[in-house]
C-alpha cells in the first residue's frame, strides 16, 4: 500500500478510536447517565479534534498539489514543492516534470530566436498562411517586397496582399511578377504546412533577377577589366609614337632622317592597331558562336586524326573502348585543338602530351594530359581574355567551354595528382548504347 494511502487510513482509525472506546466502555461498564453522558462529550470533542488533524494532514498536501498543477498550467515552471511531506513520490514527479517543462521552453525560446534570426538573415522573401489564407508569418525580406509596415499585415488574406496567385498552380515556377516593393522575375516556391492539426501554406519568393543582374555586373566588370587591358596596351604606345612624330614633325629643318623616323613609327602605330582589330575579332568570335549542329562521331577514329594535327610534338593516343557521341564536329574539334595547343605550349621542348576518351556513368570524358608545370593557381583561366603566355589571346579555354556547354557538357582543368602536369577533361552526355534502348 502507497505511503499516502496508509497514512490516511491510519489516521482515519485514530480519529474513530475515542468513539470506538467510548462505546466499548459504555457496553462493557455500568456508570451513570452523568458519568455517560460525560465520556460521551469527550469522546465527541476528541474526534472532532482528530478529524480536524486528519483533515489539515489530508487537505493541506492537496493544496500544494493543486498550486504546482496551477502553475504548470500557467506556463509558471520556476515553482518546486517540498519532497518530505506526505505526498513525497508525486511531488518529486511534479518537480520533476517543472524542470524539464521549463528546459523544454529554454530551448523552445533558443530555437525561436535562432529561427527569427535566421528568416531576418535570409534574402528570400518568406510568408507562411494559414488555412483560410491568412498571413501568419513574414520575415523582413517579405516585408519589403511588399512595402508595408508589419502590423498592417499579419492577418490579411494572400487575395488582399496580391499573393493569392502565387498559392495556385505548380509548387515551383519562375514567373515575371510586380510586387508593391519590386518588380523582376522571381523563382516561387510553395509546400504546405500543417500547425495544431490545421492546415496551412508556405511561400518562399527568390528575386532570380537581381541574382542574374549582380552575376552580369560582375561579368562586365571583368569583361571591361580586360578590355581596358588590351586596349590600353595597344593605344599607349600608338598616342606616345603620334606624339614622338608630332614633335618630329615640328622641326625646322627636318632631320635627315625624318623618312626612316616616320615610317618606323607609322608601321608600328599600324601594328598596334592590327593587334588591336585582331582582339576585337577573336571577341566576336565568343560572341557569335552558332547553335551546334549535332551527328554521330565515332571518338576512336576522329581522336587519332585529330592529333595528327599537331606537328610540334607527337601526340600520344591512349586507346580506349569504342564510343560514340551525337556532337558538332567542328565545333568539338576546334575545342580539343585549343586544349592539345595548350599542352604542346606547356610541353614544349621535351614533354608529352596524351590524348584518351573513357566512359563515365552517364557521361563520356574525353582526356588531354601534359607534362607541363602545371596550371597557374588562378580562377581566371575561364574568364575571357585572360592568359598567362606571351602573345595568347585568352580566348582558347572560354571558347572551348562555350563549345562544351553548349552541347551540355563541360571542361575542367586541374594540376595532375601523379606528376608534373595538367589534366584537361572535356566531357559530354553519353550516348545511349543499343542495350540502353531495348
Amino acid at each position: 500500500m502507497p505511503r499516502f494511502e496508509r497514512r490516511v487510513l491510519l489516521g482515519s482509525l485514530l480519529a474513530a478510536m475515542p468513539a470506538l472506546l467510548v462505546a466499548l466502555a459504555l457496553a462493557l461498564t455500568p456508570w451513570g447517565d452523568s458519568l455517560r453522558w460525560a465520556c460521551v462529550g469527550a469522546a465527541i470533542i476528541a474526534t472532532l479534534l482528530l478529524v480536524r488533524w486528519q483533515y489539515r494532514r489530508v487537505v493541506f498536501p492537496l493544496y500544494t498539489l493543486s498550486g504546482l498543477l496551477e502553475a504548470l498550467r500557467h506556463g509558471d515552471y520556476s515553482l518546486r514543492g517540498v519532497q518530505g511531506g506526505v505526498l513525497g513520490d508525486a511531488i518529486y514527479d511534479i518537480n520533476a516534470l517543472a524542470e524539464r517543462l521549463q528546459h523544454e521552453r529554454l530551448q523552445f525560446e533558443e530555437s525561436s530566436y535562432l529561427l527569427g534570426k535566421t528568416l531576418a538573415a535570409l534574402d528570400s522573401a518568406v510568408f507562411v498562411f494559414d488555412e483560410q489564407h491568412r498571413l501568419r508569418l513574414l520575415n523582413p525580406a517579405a516585408q519589403r517586397l511588399l512595402d508595408a509596415k508589419r502590423h498592417r499585415l499579419f492577418g490579411r488574406s494572400a487575395a488582399e496582399l496580391g499573393l493569392a496567385s502565387l498559392l495556385e498552380g505548380p509548387s515551383a515556377r519562375l514567373l515575371t511578377h510586380a510586387f508593391p516593393g519590386r518588380s523582376g522575375r522571381f523563382d516561387v516556391r510553395r509546400t504546405g504546412l500543417r500547425s495544431d492539426g490545421r492546415g496551412g501554406q508556405l511561400l518562399v519568393v527568390n528575386d532570380v533577377g537581381r541574382v542574374l543582374r549582380e552575376e552580369e555586373r560582375l561579368a562586365w566588370q571583368r569583361l571591361l577589366r580586360v578590355l581596358g587591358h588590351e586596349v590600353n596596351n595597344s593605344l599607349a604606345p600608338i598616342q606616345s609614337m603620334a606624339g614622338t612624330l608630332a614633335t618630329l614633325a615640328s622641326r625646322e629643318p627636318l632631320p635627315d632622317d625624318w623618312r626612316e623616323d616616320f615610317c618606323g613609327g607609322l608601321e608600328l602605330i599600324g601594328h598596334r592597331a592590327e593587334a588591336l582589330t585582331r582582339f576585337l575579332a577573336r571577341y566576336s568570335t565568343l560572341a557569335r558562336l552558332p547553335p551546334p549542329q549535332p551527328r554521330a562521331v565515332d571518338l576512336s577514329v576522329w581522336l587519332v586524326r585529330l592529333a595528327k594535327l599537331e606537328h610540334r610534338l607527337p601526340v600520344i593516343v591512349e586507346a580506349g573502348e569504342p564510343l560514340t557521341v551525337d556532337a558538332d564536329p567542328d565545333q568539338l574539334e576546334q575545342a580539343l585543338i585549343n586544349l592539345l595547343r595548350n599542352a604542346v605550349d606547356a610541353s614544349l621542348p621535351d614533354g608529352g602530351v596524351r590524348l584518351r576518351w573513357r566512359r563515365q556513368a552517364e557521361r563520356i570524358l574525353i582526356e588531354v594530359e601534359d607534362d607541363g608545370p602545371g596550371p597557374p593557381p588562378t580562377d581566371n583561366l575561364f574568364v575571357p581574355f585572360f592568359t598567362t603566355k606571351p602573345g595568347g589571346s585568352g580566348i582558347g579555354l572560354t571558347l572551348a567551354r562555350q563549345i562544351a556547354e553548349a552541347h551540355d557538357g563541360g571542361i575542367t582543368l586541374i594540376a595532375r595528382k601523379d606528376a608534373p602536369g595538367a589534366l584537361a577533361q572535356l566531357w559530354l552526355p553519353s550516348r545511349p548504347s543499343a542495350t540502353d534502348e531495348d
